[in-house]
């Protein structure tokens, strides 16, 4: 399989900021921890694994602008470098082993590129534009399930700002407990979204997400087969609420989450 050169460079750029995250986690009760707000934390791996990131792909490709969840916005082009450098950071402050790192590349206002890493199972879910999703070089799709019976769900629970939604996601949980095989919660948006590409799991759905949760995820699992949307199934533009699955199951969580999506989140 023929690997473009941004992929290639995203790539290095995840493990070596893995390797960062896996070397700190012997360590961690002396790791520096500050809140960004309230259950938001950011730790000093997060910033060193950023930094790692944003330094190796500058020195390949300089004039790239960025969005990572650290540091915001950096630069003006065409091309921009969507990048968490640790997305779980509650887990990893536990010890709890589900984080991941995710870049994904975007050209004139298109997902191209897509890494997601798993740095202590060492998987590599990757994705290029009209060339499949791969993890560890070996092609994957979404899966053939294809009604929300015995299908196996992930998700997200409300946190932080997202708490006024608590009602209505319950409501959404309550009916997807009703309705499939099991519901998961891991905590890592970004390895949600690529077990979907990778039919681990059958769909995903959330509340309140970032750009740099979704866009290496997203790449993924359109790339695999699979659909992306609003939880109203209007087009996903990076960003907000989500649902991800294959054809039939996002289909089906379309609709049986309809009921119980309040006015304010059917936007995005």
């Amino acid at each position: 399989m023929a690997v473009h050169a941004l992929l290639n460079i995203a790539v290095r750029a995840a493990r070596n900021a893995g390797e960062i995250i896996v070397r700190s986690m012997n360590r961690l009760e002396s790791l520096q921890i500050t809140s960004k707000g309230r259950n938001d934390f950011v730790t000093e791996i997060d910033q060193a694994a950023e930094r790692e990131i944003i330094g190796h792909i500058r020195k390949h490709y300089p004039n790239h602008a960025f969005l990572a969840e650290e540091s915001g916005q950096i630069g003006e082009s065409e091309t921009v470098w969507i990048i968490d450098p640790l997305d779980g950071t509650t887990n990893f402050l536990h010890g709890f082993p589900q984080f991941a790192v995710s870049i994904a590349c975007r050209h004139r206002g298109q997902l191209e590129h897509a890494v997601v890493y798993d740095p202590l199972r060492q998987e590599i879910f990757t994705a290029s534009r009209g060339a499949g999703a791969h993890l560890d070089n070996h092609r994957i799709r979404v899966s053939k399930q294809r009604a929300l019976e015995g299908a196996l769900i992930a998700t997200g629970f409300p946190y932080r700002s997202n708490l006024r939604y608590l009602d209505a996601y319950l409501a959404m949980l309550r009916t997807v407990m009703e309705h499939t095989a099991g519901v998961r919660r891991p905590g890592s948006a970004a390895l949600d979204l690529a077990y979907v590409a990778a039919g681990r799991v059958d769909a995903f759905w959330e509340i309140g997400l970032k750009p740099w949760d979704t866009a290496a995820g997203t790449l993924l699992i359109q790339e695999a087969g699979g659909h992306v949307g609003t939880l109203t199934g209007a087009p996903y533009a990076q960003g907000g609420n989500i649902i991800a699955g294959s054809p039939k199951i996002y289909a089906a969580l379309v609709e049986a989450l309809a009921p119980h999506v309040p006015e304010s989140l059917r936007e995005g």
